[in-house]
């Protein structure tokens, strides 16, 4: 079987969880699929940094002369540059990794949609890629073979809103990565670095975006009594959105316990894991959330959001919450800080849980896609834990 993987989005240090579900996905594809042959089709932004994509040397490359940082650009190259190239390089299936693929071609079409925020949290995009992921998407869908998606949450949303059969639908968890070498900065130093005195620190890993539901979490640290108030750390690249952030910490009076940070190294982020006291995943809609596994394995105490993917995710190793209500987010955050019993057992819980989740398992379920794909059969399977 020869796969094409759509890369055609991808622009490395700027995609981010798509980026990370490609990074981490392909070479373990590679390895449990040893009698395949993979070719990815990259942009012009990502062949000109190539050779520093470790993750792709045992993959061929072939280049859609297309430049991806204008977004028409990238419709063109998915849409009318990459079928051509396909059918040059005779591949069997095109697996399209990140919610839109080529709509012809004679090959099997396999699509990962890891959700449809378009549709459910309207806000998290442009008005310009809200409408046009609303085009892509369904359409993207109608025509694919089969599809992945990363949530059982996910895959009751493909069925109600966009009308897709459970029975094209497999749901295969995200993995959690390899621990990062980065030697984490000692908690003196991230304090002192941040500013962030003595109180316990708070961790929000999150893109500065609407649906991250940032504005009532800061609600909800005001809420805690100012002898009790934690510092909120919120490191994750930057938005527009950033500066709606501040104004309403300083509206609450808590601009000095709020650190909006952009991205950070590993370092560093390594250090602000070892240094929390909780970390806190408070989004309205996740198609995920890796966050939560990357902290569960660092043995950090979470909270999170119980809607949809977060809840499947977390398990019974973090404590829930309502996102919607700062008044519950603050007393989640309240009770992690101030109940050691219970901030000991989620420390305790959280690593076995993660541990659940792997890309190699993955991997062996989006060959099975593969092949069923191949085979033109859709039966719906739904391996998670």
């Amino acid at each position: 079987m020869h796969v094409g993987l759509n890369l055609v989005y991808l622009t490395p240090g700027e995609t981010g969880g798509t980026e990370t579900y490609a990074r981490e996905l392909i070479p373990e594809l590679l390895s449990v699929s040893p009698d395949a042959r993979f070719t990815a089709f990259i942009n012009r932004e990502t062949a000109a940094v190539r050779g520093s994509l470790r993750w792709l040397d045992d993959v061929a490359t072939v280049s859609v002369p297309v430049a991806v940082s204008r977004r028409v650009e990238w419709v063109r190259g998915e849409q009318q540059l990459l079928p051509v190239l396909a059918r040059r390089a005779r591949v069997d299936l095109v697996h399209s990794l990140a919610n839109t693929g080529p709509l012809w071609g004679r090959f099997k079409r396999v699509l990962t949609i890891h959700d449809i925020h378009f549709k459910l949290v309207p806000e998290a995009h442009t008005l310009p890629m809200r409408l046009g992921m609303g085009v892509l998407v369904p359409l993207a869908a109608g025509r694919s073979d089969l599809i992945i998606t990363d949530a059982r949450s996910t895959m009751e949303e493909l069925h109600a809103h966009l009308g897709v059969a459970k029975s094209r639908i497999r749901v295969v968890p995200l993995g959690l990565g390899h621990r990062s070498q980065a030697v984490a900065l000692s908690e003196v130093a991230v304090r002192e670095r941040y500013q962030l005195g003595d109180r316990p620190i708070v961790l929000c890993v999150a893109s500065k975006r609407p649906h991250k539901n940032l504005v009532r979490l800061i609600s909800a640290v005001a809420l805690i009594p100012s002898e009790r108030r934690p510092i909120l750390v919120i490191p994750g690249y930057s938005t527009s959105h950033d500066e709606e952030l501040a104004d309403h910490a300083k509206r609450l009076g808590i601009s000095e316990l709020v650190r909006l940070l952009s991205w950070v190294d590993a370092e560093e982020l390594e250090g602000l894991y070892a240094a929390s006291s909780c970390l806190v995943c408070p989004s309205l809609h996740e198609g995920f959330g890796l966050p939560v596994l990357e902290a569960m394995a660092r043995g950090v105490p979470v909270a999170c959001s119980g809607r949809g993917a977060l809840a499947e995710v977390a398990g019974d190793a973090a404590l829930l919450f309502d996102p919607v209500s700062p008044g519950s987010i603050s007393a989640s955050i309240a009770q992690v800080l101030g109940d050691r019993d219970l901030a000991e057992r989620l420390r305790v819980a959280g690593p076995p849980r993660a541990s659940a989740f792997s890309w190699r398992r993955a991997a062996e379920a989006t060959l099975a896609a593969y092949e069923d794909a191949v085979a033109a059969l859709a039966v719906a399977t739904d391996p998670l834990v």
